[in-house]
């Protein structure tokens, strides 16, 4: 009886050192490649939401402007478009859809005046850092530019 011969040679299966290195190699060069693009994306995607938000509140406060025949006054800000203020007659809300007032996409309240100094009303956030001026994540968004 003769049996076939096993190789006795074993080969381990694996990667080495210098393989796993390459590879963390090239996907940090990926990362680096990839990640800012990525975080423009994000933060051009929050400006984006904050401008639909402001448009949004803009045609829930003409909704409230024909009921009671004029806009919340600063005072009584954009609650107005959710809770009835005191003394205003045929408030027919809530005029936002989720009944409360939305935060921008940076968690912080919009800001309102009325009567506004460049239009009827004016609505703005100002971005990620909430200060006033700045560029990208930290421009304003408002309702007049």
């Amino acid at each position: 009886m003769s049996h076939p011969r096993v190789c006795s040679s074993r080969r381990a299966v694996g990667f080495t050192l210098i393989e796993l290195l390459v590879v963390l190699v090239i996907l940090g060069l990926l990362a680096g490649l990839v990640g800012p693009q990525v975080m423009r994306y994000l933060s051009d995607s929050k400006t984006q939401t904050a401008e639909l938000q402001i448009q949004e509140i803009e045609a829930a406060l003409d909704l409230y402007r024909i009921d009671v025949g004029s806009y919340p006054t600063t005072d009584q800000g954009l609650q107005a478009l959710v809770r009835e203020p005191e003394g205003v007659r045929n408030w027919n809300g809530s005029y936002l859809r989720r009944n409360q007032v939305p935060l921008d996409p940076w968690g912080n309240a919009f800001n309102y005046r009325s009567p506004g100094e460049h239009g009827a009303v004016d609505i703005w956030t100002n971005g990620a850092d909430g200060q006033p001026g700045g560029e990208g994540e930290n421009q304003p968004v408002n309702n007049w530019d």
